[in-house]
């Protein structure tokens, strides 16, 4: 075990670190593993490299505060948006190591205003996409514990083919406005468990990757467990997609808070990205004040591409190893309070339907007197208010004891779809109760 200060470690919150962590890392590495203590202080630093069999402790009062100089940013070669490329190094980095754990009680700060700013206003200025404030490519044994994140330049936290990953009891605070500062992304990671956390941020909270149709090594995101975390602000609470071209299968999210995102449940792909959703269930679950409570896009019109005819084009296209496709998805025992525009928002594509969907045990509460609001980032898509379900080019969904209230218009609306099934299912419009039909 050994401090940063043994390393010659200034904790002023001026003095720049970044060798001393460097040191002191390589001192562990050459001892086959350790333990490293960031004691009291605010350590600034640029971006950190880790080592296998290390477990960086940063204390309680204790800040590591990253540079905001992109010279201290090294170039590794990783994924952005799920296509690999050159990009600036995570503030806190490790590629193909094992048995690493980030805990401590402490902070971590991603001094992230000024990479904003430029993305904002000078995006081509950047040579090279804005750093994740912790990443990790082909590890192994990867815990996250007890620290508080804040100030991400973009992503927060971005395991990448990655095993056996552990997010545990971490809190996460980046502006509502700040730009693609995503909370937790597992991308083309098997067996990862996230609990236990607070996540407020500037986009979506939780999103689960599997790359693009760029991508040339394909990897699934697969067996993923969710419990346990509150969720707020965002551009949605769980997401899955739009890079999903890997696939997506075995995820279970339960026992969660979602708390005025955009959309609590999101679903986006495209035509051209291929990959399946499939084998997921969200059980136990509290939504308030979200724009939607349920969306599945398959016309997610975001990134590179996302104005070719293909992915706007509503006519059934051929179908080949670029299309998506996603079934078997169950949503059971759930509350939505104040949801503002669709109660529910299903658009599969015709050659590919969106299959095998179940509503069980359902209760949604439109918000009264809501502000309009886009449902999606779907081409031609209008601001809307108080809209029941809405579900358009799917086969085999079920609704079974689902309850909306407040509906202004369209209760359960459906279009191209078969076999939609609604048991024991109501909507409530000017105080009376009516029976959910197709």
């Amino acid at each position: 075990m050994v401090s940063v200060k043994d390393f010659g470690a200034i904790g002023n919150g001026k003095t720049l670190n970044t060798v001393a962590f460097a040191n002191a890392i390589q001192h562990i590495e050459q001892q086959g593993g350790g333990t490293l203590i960031v004691p009291v202080g605010t350590y600034l630093t640029g971006a950190i490299k880790l080592c296998s069999n290390l477990t960086l402790v940063i204390e309680q009062n204790a800040t590591l505060l990253f540079s905001d100089n992109e010279q201290d940013y090294p170039i590794v070669h990783s994924r952005w948006e799920g296509v690999k490329q050159d990009v600036y190094m995570p503030c806190i980095y490790g590629q193909h190591l094992e048995n690493v754990t980030i805990t401590g009680g402490g902070k971590i700060d991603g001094n992230g205003a000024k990479w904003w700013h430029t993305f904002r206003h000078n995006r081509d200025a950047l040579k090279y996409p804005r750093p994740y404030l912790i990443g990790f490519d082909f590890c192994q044994r990867i815990t996250i514990e007890k620290v508080f994140l804040t100030q991400s330049p973009s992503w927060t936290v971005h395991p990448m083919e990655s095993n056996n990953v552990v997010i545990d009891n971490i809190s996460i605070l980046n502006p509502a406005d700040s730009p693609n500062t995503d909370g937790i992304n597992p991308e083309s990671c098997r067996n990862v468990r996230i609990s236990n956390c607070y996540i407020d941020v500037g986009d979506d909270c939780i999103a689960i990757k599997a790359g693009t149709e760029e991508t040339a090594d394909k990897s699934p995101c697969e067996n993923i467990l969710i419990t346990n975390c509150n969720m707020i602000h965002g551009h949605g609470a769980v997401v899955l997609g739009s890079e999903m071209s890997g696939s997506i299968r075995n995820v279970t999210i339960t026992n969660c808070v979602f708390q005025k995102t955009d959309r609590g449940v999101r679903f986006k792909t495209r035509r051209g990205r291929g990959g399946t959703i499939s084998d997921i269930t969200f059980s136990n679950i509290v939504m308030d004040e979200v724009l939607s409570a349920f969306v599945m896009n398959y016309y997610y019109y975001c990134g590179p591409k996302g104005n070719d005819p293909i992915v706007w084009n509503k006519d059934p296209m051929p179908i080949n190893e670029a299309t998506p496709a996603c079934h078997n998805i169950s949503f059971s025992n759930i509350i939505a309070k104040n949801v503002r525009a669709y109660a529910g928002f299903l658009y599969g594509i015709p050659e590919s339907p969106i299959a095998n969907i179940s509503f069980d045990n359902i209760r949604i509460s439109m918000q009264i007197n809501a502000k309009a609001g886009e449902v999606d980032m779907f081409k031609g898509v209008k601001p809307e208010v108080g809209k029941g379900f809405f579900i358009e080019n799917a086969q085999s969904v079920l609704f079974n004891n689902v309850i909306v209230d407040n509906v202004v218009s369209e209760p359960l609306c459906v279009k191209n779809s078969i076999d939609v099934y609604v048991n024991q299912s109501f909507v409530k419009q000017d105080g009376k109760l009516i029976k959910l039909k197709v």
